[in-house]
């Protein structure tokens, strides 16, 4: 006998989120995902001067507000042809890296490990141990992570004079140039990352993780390894949590961190299934309305309304449906990854598929890519030449905005009219990720992955739930603006 129960609020995710599962001799055959907040930045943003767009679309959010700056100055960029001053570029990846990095610690510790230290693992042999490190406030992880945490961060008053909401991040660069004296603080700054992930996370060299090409070289060097990656691998191997969550769905990437000759994580889309990489077309995206909360409206963003739909009745959420030439999309640090070509992180991808496990493996990768990564971009400012290009803006026509915040790809599109704001979307990672059906009836990412989940007698109180929805590291105030 079919039953349908909700799960919500989720506690430890960024904004409101409810989950609707049909489950059948504790079996769940069906999911709806849920936000139920409407913010409105879309009606905000709607007939104001251009770069208003600079102060209010960074307080989408305050956890990802560099990569919202970003992506809003990218699109303001494309509208008036303007090119950022390569510091400016290097700046801007120095403070997303950071912001991003930070979320990535900030999801594994905080959101994500504290599962396992729950009293439904209390019979398994390394609950004493993961208590003890992970315990949400009291585990000594948190104690050690959040002040390195806080370091982290210590880059954007460097580069941005603060954060979050900060208007450093213009169409042209960064407003704010650094002396000497202040990138040997940069330097310290990322050193002290890349020690944090040395001696905690990996308990090994960045050069020997970054060398891991294989799930077998993978296996070979967690063998008595401590650090908290080998932790999770031990517990992830003892849960099979690499037959969680699982989807068969392509995994989509804008591409992140320019200047240069390419970016430092490639565009594309990766389809699991067939192990083949494909070229991106943004003309490709649409959002769907059938059933979301929303008025009907065109599908392309670029000529879309958000116009609100409080009774419409087949609307089950405020999240409208992303496709990509018509079919969901994952998007992540997995996404980034594989569409890149990591090679660990396709090999584990070409064994199991998209899954609980390879996610989380991905982001700590990601982390360790991107710490090394910000040493480089440090050293390569040029201290002498400008961070921000000034240009007459035009003021008039459209643009895209295409970046890479941590949970996954963001876009902004934007129509100027008389240097205002004539039509303002926003696609969010997590709005691809916890879509509702489409016309169609196809389920988003999220909603396939919770389909087939065993949850016994727990129903809804099956911790599975949770760490299959926190694999996706949601952030539901970005989903609805």
């Amino acid at each position: 006998m079919t039953r349908r129960v909700t799960v919500g609020p989720f506690n430890r995710v960024e904004g409101d989120l409810e989950v609707r599962l049909d489950i059948d001799d504790g079996v769940v055959t069906s999911a709806e995902v849920t936000a139920p907040l409407y913010r409105g930045f879309e009606q905000i943003l709607r007939g104001r001067p251009a770069l208003d767009a600079l102060t209010l679309a960074p307080r989408i959010c305050g956890i990802c507000s560099v990569s919202q700056s970003l992506a809003a100055a990218a699109a303001l960029r494309a509208v008036d042809g303007l090119r950022a001053a390569d510091n400016g570029v290097l700046a801007a990846n120095l403070a997303h890296a950071a912001e991003n990095a930070a979320d990535h610690l900030t999801h594994f510790y905080l959101f994500f490990m504290p599962d396992f230290a729950r009293d439904a693992y209390a019979a398994r042999p390394w609950h004493p141990d993961i208590a003890t490190r992970f315990k949400a406030v009291q585990g000594s992880a948190a104690q050690q992570m959040l002040p390195a945490r806080a370091r982290l961060l210590q880059i954007m008053g460097l580069l941005a004079g603060k954060w979050p909401h900060s208007l450093a991040f213009q169409p042209g660069g960064t407003t704010r140039a650094i002396d000497l004296g202040e990138r040997v603080q940069l330097l310290s700054i990322i050193g002290d990352l890349r020690d944090v992930l040395e001696r905690i996370v990996f308990a090994d060299s960045l050069d020997n993780v970054l060398a891991l090409d294989s799930a077998a070289a993978l296996e070979r060097w967690r063998e008595g390894r401590g650090g908290d990656f080998a932790r999770f691998l031990a517990l992830a191997d003892d849960l099979a949590l690499d037959r969680l969550g699982r989807i068969a769905l392509p995994l989509m990437s804008y591409g992140a961190y320019h200047g240069g000759d390419a970016p430092l994580f490639a565009a594309g889309v990766f389809d699991p299934a067939t192990a083949q990489a494909h070229p991106l077309d943004p003309d490709d995206i649409s959002e769907d309305v059938a059933r979301a909360s929303m008025r009907d409206t065109s599908l392309r963003p670029s000529e879309a309304e958000t116009d609100p739909d409080a009774d419409k009745q087949a609307g089950y959420s405020w999240c409208k449906a992303p496709r990509l030439a018509g079919r969901p999309v994952e998007v992540g640090a997995l996404a980034r990854q594989a569409v890149d070509g990591d090679p660990l992180i396709r090999d584990l991808l070409a064994r199991q598929g998209p899954n609980v496990s390879v996610r989380v493996i991905a982001r700590l990768i990601e982390t360790a890519r991107l710490a090394a990564a910000m040493h480089d971009w440090a050293r390569r400012l040029d201290l002498r030449a400008p961070f921000l290009e000034r240009a007459e803006r035009r003021g008039e026509g459209a643009g895209i905005g295409l970046i890479e915040a941590a949970r996954g790809s963001l876009g902004h599109w934007i129509e100027l009219s008389d240097d205002n704001i004539r039509r303002y979307q926003i696609i969010a990672p997590t709005t691809w990720n916890f879509s509702p059906r489409d016309r169609d009836g196809v389920a988003g990412p999220l909603e396939q992955a919770l389909a087939g989940t065993a949850v016994g007698d727990e129903g809804a109180r099956s911790v599975a739930i949770q760490h299959i929805v926190r694999s996706f590291d949601p952030c539901m105030v970005c989903t609805a603006h």
